[in-house]
């Protein structure tokens, strides 16, 4: 019968709430037979505790016994079942005791709570008597009167109460019969004579004794009782003390005296000789102490612990010559030595830990027992080192491992902490044990640059695909959460998305060129590159990369003035009374590179008279170099080539066409200088215009003439079309550097020249400033401007051909 009861302790709640609070739930306590099977159910704690069976599991539910590793009982998590995992045997764990009560800690986590448990332990009847020897020997001599007592062994069965001997039964013979006597220990039985014996008749008798005890179904254990008839012997040994004690420390050497007992007997001769045996002793007590025969000392013959057992009672039997004996009872009391050291139990431990746990966070639960009692038994608890951890007592001999601080595993990943035990005994003992506690990693640690911001340097017309630079992002966390991934954020370059010029290598962080750059459409500009870790959720940053241009001489000059080959037909005329250094024209170039790319200088490569006309190296102005003499050639042409300073240098070239006169009658040809002009596209595109309109030609040169007579006294100027050689101008995207050749707004010239006839009208004007024109404006003067201009100017030639 297995009975479970649930204890109301409301009292311990109240003389306990400042130490214990969660033990006033109650107790529980079980009754169970001894020697059930494995698998027996004694209780449900769920049902007794009323606990939820879906926290069962979580909170960790376990029984622990109180100073034993051995468990016998377990608990089923999923239904709370207090079920026999192991023996129970009831005189292996009380002995002689008559109650039996085997005392539990439940222990459960999360929070940490704890009941005590206690099993009590029914006895039943599995042990039979045993007596101490399988023959008593008396000697009895036959002059012994009838009623004479001879008291027999009593047998010893580890049972208790009605489980234990009950009574005796002696095989019937003549001369005997038995009497048994009770005490308060057990029952005994005397045999008791009630027929003299005749030793003539018969020298020994052997009788068998039955001890029955009163279990069911019941069990028995027989001796033999061998008589030996002798001559008469009428005293008995009796000792000085009904019962001795003694004291004997534990972890005794090997033959230490623990006491000596001492028996008289009255009879002379060998009917005095006294000599002493055990006449009850348990198994473990026969390995633990010896009694000599002759004088009744008794010695320490095995290892005496005070944890296995801390009082042993022995009976000694003191006996004649011929049989007769008494009995005393020896107490032996061991006291306790300070001979365990703490133990140190890890209950429950959480590993790895979040370094994000909040401070006073439990992470384990640390038992500490010692077997010892009294002051040898208490216990102090600490940790050695200097870590972010502590113990806080709990409950009993439990103590909760928590932490103190703040946890970071990227400062340290591991702990080894020592917890130290120490119990009050003189002296000392300590225990220590490590405990290894990881810290899990947690996505705290963005990617962190290794430069507040990069700049890249890249030269134009690069290769698609080349390397700019590459940034570096470092994160502490470990794995996935320290793994850096790359990526360029959205933005516009030049109204185009940033991933068209660059990309990025998302895991190296080498950032590529996508697209060839020009320095002359963007000289500059910045880009964000994140740095993302694997995290859940991910974390970032982001950096500025600031990339840079740099020029390449990939632009050749470009001549503005004179107009390039082909596309005009422009000519200059040079006065007869030039001097040296007159200004005669200016080349005006730009380039559209910068820095030493753009600086212009100025070439004649080829000249008429390579002597007569000079060219300003860095401002492109052509001056004579000596006067103009009467034998020079009329007809000038020079090439002009424009270059850069680059590395290689790019250059351009013009060509000048230069009319030594002071009037156009002087000038014998005025086609032939077109002509010299291979390339020149205007004569082909004005004959086919004359071609196409020779009707209307004849009409135009009629009417021509007529203007001509009837305007002869006035200045004339005919022509077919005009070409006016701009101001300086300069297209938006070039840039006027100064001293590099840029043709500057003090030197203007106007050539008009005819195009259809060998006869024109020239105007050679000196440099003015009055009539430039802004650069955004066309040039535009009517005939009668012309007229006034050549009336008011007195340096002005007029020719008439």
């Amino acid at each position: 019968m297995m009975i479970h009861e649930r204890g109301d302790i409301k009292w311990h709640g109240i003389m306990f709430f400042f130490v214990l609070v969660q033990y006033g739930h109650g107790d529980l306590t079980y009754s169970v037979q001894e020697e059930l099977k494995q698998g027996s159910v004694i209780g449900n704690i769920a049902q007794d505790l009323g606990l939820d069976l879906g926290r069962l599991s979580p909170r960790k539910v376990r029984v622990k016994m109180e100073g034993s590793e051995k468990e016998v009982i377990g608990i089923n998590l999923r239904n709370g079942d207090l079920f026999v995992t192991g023996r129970i045997d009831r005189e292996e764990h009380c002995g002689e005791n008559p109650t039996c009560i085997l005392k539990y800690d439940l222990l459960m986590e999360n929070p940490l709570e704890l009941h005590r448990l206690s099993l009590q332990v029914q006895d039943i009847n599995d042990n039979e008597p045993i007596f101490p020897k399988d023959i008593i020997k008396l000697e009895i001599g036959e002059s012994t009167d009838k009623g004479a007592r001879y008291r027999i062994n009593a047998a010893h069965d580890a049972d208790i109460g009605q489980n234990t001997v009950q009574s005796y039964i002696l095989q019937q013979n003549p001369n005997f019969v038995l009497n048994i006597q009770t005490s308060p220990e057990r029952k005994y039985g005397e045999l008791v004579l009630d027929k003299e014996l005749d030793r003539e008749d018969q020298e020994e008798l052997r009788i068998i004794l039955t001890a029955v005890d009163g279990g069911s179904p019941q069990r028995s254990g027989t001796v033999v009782i061998h008589v030996t008839v002798l001559d008469a012997n009428d005293n008995v040994p009796v000792f000085t003390q009904a019962v001795y004690t003694a004291r004997l420390p534990e972890n005794s050497p090997l033959k230490t005296p623990v006491l000596t007992v001492s028996a008289a007997d009255a009879d002379d001769g060998i009917n005095g000789e006294v000599t002493y045996e055990f006449s009850r002793l348990s198994d473990k007590s026969q390995t633990l102490f010896s009694l000599d025969l002759k004088t009744g000392e008794i010695i320490v013959t095995g290892d005496v612990d005070y944890e296995e057992r801390s009082k042993y009672e022995v009976f000694i039997e003191a006996k004649d010559g011929y049989g007769l004996s008494s009995e005393a009872k020896v107490i032996i009391d061991i006291i306790d030595e300070n001979d365990n050291s703490p133990v140190i139990d890890i209950t429950s431990l959480s590993n790895p830990i979040p370094e994000n746990v909040s401070p006073v966070t439990e992470v384990g639960i640390i038992n500490v027992q010692d077997k010892d009692s009294e002051n040898n038994r208490r216990v102090r608890c600490f940790i050695q080192q200097n870590v972010p951890f502590n113990l806080v007592p709990s409950i009993k001999n439990y103590y909760s491992l928590v932490t103190t601080g703040q946890l970071d595993r990227e400062l340290v990943s591991d702990y080894n902490i020592t917890i130290i035990a120490t119990d009050e005994g003189s002296p000392p003992l300590s225990s220590s044990k490590t405990v290894q506690l990881s810290v899990a990693d947690i996505n705290d640690n963005p990617p962190v640059f290794e430069e507040q911001s990069y700049s890249a340097y890249v030269s134009e017309n690069n290769k698609p695909g080349s390397t700019l630079c590459s940034v570096t992002a470092r994160d502490p966390d470990w794995r996935q959460n320290g793994t850096v991934i790359y990526s360029l954020l959205p933005g516009e370059v030049n109204g185009a998305s940033v991933s068209s010029y660059l990309s990025v290598n998302g895991d190296t962080g080498v950032i590529h060129a996508v697209t060839s750059f020009d320095y002359e459409q963007f000289r500059s500009f910045k880009i964000h590159v994140m740095a993302r870790d694997n995290g859940s959720p991910p974390l970032s940053s982001n950096v500025t990369v600031s990339v840079f241009i740099s020029d390449v001489n990939d632009n050749s000059p470009q001549i503005l003035y004179p107009a390039p080959e082909g596309s005009s037909f422009m000519t200059e005329l040079v006065p007869k009374a030039a001097q040296r250094g007159s200004l005669v024209s200016k080349v005006i170039a730009v380039d559209a590179d910068s820095g030493q790319n753009a600086w212009l200088s100025y070439h004649i490569v080829k000249a008429t008279d390579p002597g007569l006309f000079t060219i300003g190296l860095h401002s492109g102005e052509i001056r004579t170099q000596r006067d103009i003499s009467e034998s020079d050639i009329m007809k000038q042409n020079l090439i002009v080539a424009v270059k850069d300073n680059g590395q290689p240098s790019m250059s351009a070239t013009c060509a000048i066409y230069l009319l030594i006169s002071d009037n156009l009658a002087e000038v014998p040809e005025l086609k032939d200088i077109s002509y010299d002009e291979k390339n020149s596209k205007l004569t082909s595109y004005l004959i086919i215009a004359l071609v196409s309109v020779s009707t209307f030609f004849l009409t135009f040169i009629i009417i021509i003439l007529g203007v001509r007579f009837c305007c002869r006294a006035k200045p004339r100027l005919l022509f077919d079309g005009a070409v006016a050689i701009p101001g300086a101008y300069l297209p938006p995207n070039y840039s006027d550097v100064d001293g590099t050749g840029t043709l500057r707004s003090t030197y203007n010239y106007d050539a008009y020249l005819t195009t259809g006839s060998r006869t024109s009208d020239f105007k050679f004007m000196s440099s003015y400033n009055d009539n430039t024109l802004p650069a955004d404006q066309t040039l535009k003067k009517s005939p009668t401007d012309f007229l006034q201009s050549f009336t008011n100017d007195d340096e002005s030639s007029q020719v008439r051909i």
